[in-house]
């Protein structure tokens, strides 16, 4: 199935700035320029960028309401929000820097363009933002109207283009990079029987080979001198594995909730055969599309990105300039390596990932990605 693609329209705005504030967005469809969704709120007393980015956050969350998948180009008449959003200006105010975090954390890194439009052309989130503004004056709720669907004006651009690879080192300096070091969990008793162990199974420890595998990339990292962090998955697997490395290296260990492995349901703790042999329509399903759940699972390889992605953007955000170690499962690793390189979802079929086996993804400040390392285990030998 061909990616979809959303256009989404933002505007906020306030009598007085500060004042009575309400936002609009729209979200068209890509191809068509069909109007799907209308919202607006008046949020009371605000200032313009403070209703602008809350349209801005209100459109992209209709967005991924409709396909979290889907790639979106935001066009709003606000210069200050599509630069700062865009990498390209610095967002300075306190009141603004979470607003921009929230909106980041909707969709994944590099799946979201921008692009200024005149206020000519951004009349439908204009309307609503100021249809919310009137609601509010009398004491009201804004409530969305029936009306047909609009066409994109003839004269828009073209779509925008792919996000272009990184070039270090052949032309202008990227800004600030981060780097994720990304390790693997050493083995449990259920790794060497290649069983599957999620997120709700019985959250095994590391077996006596786990921990000397922990103690060997504890060794390898501590050589290499370079991680400054240490943050984990909340799995007990991982935790000791992160806590090996961090005793090694004087250092703390932050746990992150959505670096856990993916929740595989009734599967957890059965091989591949025996899931086969139980249940072949839904593992055949699951094979065929990053939607499908395994029996009994509360989510896909497809919300296991969108959780994956905002703990990145998370840690990135938290020690921006720095390399840190992230302790994790297979899927998430594989899921934040495709991610760098752009691949589509099924890589993740395509990778081998040992156990206690070290990654490394570079990120750049104009938003790309490097990938240094996959599934090293020289330390190991």
């Amino acid at each position: 199935m061909a990616e979809r693609r959303f256009i989404v329209e933002a505007d906020g705005g306030s009598r007085g700035n500060p004042g009575p504030a309400g936002y609009g967005a729209v979200v068209r469809d890509g191809d068509t320029g069909r109007i799907l969704v209308e919202a607006a709120e008046y949020i009371g007393t605000a200032t313009n960028n403070v209703a602008e980015y809350r349209g801005l956050i209100a459109g992209l969350r209709a967005a991924r309401e409709l396909d979290p998948e889907a790639r979106v180009d935001v066009r709003m008449d606000s210069k200050l929000v599509v630069e700062q959003m865009s990498g390209r200006w610095k967002i300075k105010h306190p009141d603004m820097q979470p607003l921009a975090a929230e909106a980041r954390e909707v969709f994944p890194r590099g799946r979201v363009g921008y692009e200024w439009i005149p206020r000519e052309r951004n009349k439908d989130a204009d309307r609503l933002a100021n249809e919310a503004m009137d609601a509010g004056k009398a004491g009201k709720q804004w409530e969305p109207k029936v009306r047909p669907a609009a066409p994109v004006l003839a004269t828009d651009p073209e779509p925008l283009p792919e996000p272009a690879a990184p070039k270090a080192g052949w032309g202008a300096d990227l800004g600030i990079t981060t780097t994720l070091v990304l390790l693997r969990h050493g083995e449990t008793a259920l790794t060497p029987q290649k069983r599957f162990s999620g997120s709700t199974g019985s959250d095994p420890e590391l077996s006596a080979r786990g921990r000397w595998q922990a103690e060997r990339a504890a060794e390898a990292l501590a050589g290499r001198g370079t991680v400054q962090a240490v943050v984990c998955s909340p799995m007990l697997r991982t935790r000791q594995t992160a806590e090996a490395v961090a005793v090694r290296l004087g250092l703390e260990v932050r746990v992150e909730e959505g670096l856990r492995e993916l929740d595989f349901g009734a599967w957890e703790g059965l091989t591949f055969a025996e899931v086969q042999e139980r249940h072949p329509a839904d593992l055949d399903a699951w094979l065929a599309s990053t939607k499908a759940r395994p029996t009994g699972s509360s989510e896909s390889f497809a919300s296991l990105t969108q959780r994956v992605s905002v703990a990145r953007d998370k840690i990135l955000a938290r020690y921006a300039g720095k390399t840190v170690l992230v302790v994790s499962h297979v899927s998430p690793i594989k899921t934040l390596v495709r991610l760098a390189l752009g691949a589509p979802p099924d890589a993740i079929y395509r990778m081998e990932l040992s156990a206690a086996s070290i990654c490394a993804v570079q990120y750049y400040g104009d938003g790309n990605a490097s990938l240094r390392l996959l599934n090293d285990t020289g330390h190991l030998r």
